[in-house]
């Protein structure tokens, strides 16, 4: 089974290819994503790379949380499931009679 490491601090001018190089030196990388911004394509200086198994992902951590990949340290960890966003904003009403205060008529 496949594990999913986040690798953050990345330089903004990493390519995929560069990580695949780098994460191959600790066994068989399944994929590489290099997150990048929606509407620039630039990228957001972080990734995620797939390992094939679980012996692997813990060796690419322990060689790689901290590597220096040009003038960055990288941070290399486990990633964790991508969180549930809620699509309304936080606690904004757009009923005009709400909030506190008594108004008299």
């Amino acid at each position: 089974m496949e594990v999913k490491l986040y690798v953050g601090n990345l330089s903004y001018s990493t390519t995929e290819e560069e990580l695949r190089e780098l994460f191959a030196q600790a066994g068989n990388v399944a994929s590489v994503a290099v997150i990048k911004d929606r509407d620039t394509g630039q990228s957001k200086g972080f990734g995620f790379v797939e390992m094939t198994t679980q012996a692997e992902a813990q060796t690419a951590i322990s060689k790689f949380n901290s590597y220096k990949m040009g003038e960055r340290a990288l941070t290399v960890n486990l990633a964790r499931p991508k969180e549930e966003r809620s699509s309304g904003g936080g606690g904004y009403s757009n009923n005009r009679r709400s909030g506190g205060g008594s108004r008299r008529y």
